[in-house]
């Protein structure tokens, strides 16, 4: 069974917990629980089988989890080597802000890659003819917004 299909079958179980897959000297997260990893920690969201992973060196776990508990945020801590098994976990109970900010990174996420996307073409059409007028219109937009 492939890593993508356990996740699947955990999150079945664990809907509202992030779900860190240790594969070795890294963790991953997929679904729903990379949004949140990225908008939290700014790790780089890679498509999967057209899922969000990310993913972080074994050093900073500690980091990780000292942010998820002071967010009040559950979370497993799942160990591929041993065949998948929970080998820690935190519930906050009613206090778990997991949908909360899922919520929050989802639409930073859409946002942030909009922005990538407009990134992407305007150096993509670097040499088109009209390149400048495009991007006066944007900085038009911007300067017009801007707070005096």
């Amino acid at each position: 069974m492939g890593v993508i299909n356990v996740v699947k079958a955990i999150k079945e179980v664990h809907s509202e917990e992030i779900a860190l897959i240790e594969i070795g000297n890294f963790y991953y997260v997929y679904g729903k629980d990379s949004y949140i990893i990225s908008y939290l920690f700014g790790y780089h969201l890679k498509q999967i089988e057209n899922i969000y992973s990310c993913a972080f060196p074994k050093k900073s776990l500690n980091k990780i989890i000292a942010t998820l508990q002071n967010k009040k945020i559950n979370y497993i801590i799942v160990s591929r080597r041993n065949n998948y098994e929970i080998i820690e976990k935190s519930n906050k109970k009613n206090v778990n802000k997991y949908n909360e900010y899922f919520s929050k990174s989802k639409k930073y996420i859409l946002i942030k890659n909009r922005i990538n996307n407009i990134n992407d073409y305007l150096n993509n059409n670097i040499n088109e003819k009209d390149i400048k007028e495009i991007i006066n219109e944007i900085e038009k937009i911007i300067n017009e917004r801007r707070k005096i």
